[in-house]
């Protein structure tokens, strides 16, 4: 298992860079996640995934571990492939990625060319439980107006400084618990509180 490979870049584009160390030039494979955080780097040390066919060894690069994680769950799921799981990190943000997954929102993958609603609900079923448990957060099933809210207030209390685990605790107990929070505001206070 090649774990990261660091060295210079000598081509870059969207979907793959070659990096060389010790005269060897690697072609890695990337998401467009991956080439924002490394666009203007000319060295570069990019953690790596080496899968290997009878046809072919791949190399997939990540700027993060957090990727790379999501990338290795991604393809575990029956349907999807390395490209897949690469076109779902180019087209949303980890973060966005496991938010979707986590909150039972099938339409967020909407947005990703090739993944229609049928590979999306296999890949929130196979990867949920996984990904809270990974986490630590709780499983809520929120409606879709919930989930926007949620995922609203999760954004405010985060500019605001608090941690990510403790605000996610605090919008899921709130949402379990008091269905008197119809808006974004009367959430975020009530968070506010649950977390002073």
């Amino acid at each position: 298992m090649i774990n990261h490979i660091k060295g210079n870049i000598t081509y870059k584009s969207p979907t793959f860079i070659v990096v060389e160390t010790n005269g060897v030039g690697y072609h890695i494979n990337i998401s467009l996640n991956t080439y924002t955080q490394i666009e203007k780097l000319e060295t570069v040390k990019i953690l790596t995934l080496l899968q290997i066919k009878e046809d072919a060894h791949t190399l997939y690069g990540f700027a993060e571990e957090v990727e790379r994680n999501l990338f290795k769950h991604l393809i575990s799921v029956s349907g999807v492939g390395p490209s897949i799981a690469q076109l779902v990190l180019s087209g949303m943000q980890p973060d966005e990625v496991r938010a979707a997954i986590i909150g039972d929102n099938d339409l967020a993958f909407s947005k990703v060319k090739g993944i229609g609603p049928k590979t999306a609900k296999r890949i929130i079923l196979d990867l949920k439980d996984k990904l809270v448990k990974d986490s630590g957060e709780e499983i809520l099933a929120l409606s879709p107006s919930n989930n926007t809210m949620r995922e609203e207030a999760l954004s405010a209390l985060l500019a605001l400084g608090f941690q990510k685990i403790l605000a996610q605790k605090a919008l899921n107990k709130l949402l379990k618990e008091r269905t008197d929070l119809k808006t974004v505001e009367a959430l975020i206070k009530a968070a506010l509180k649950e977390l002073s």
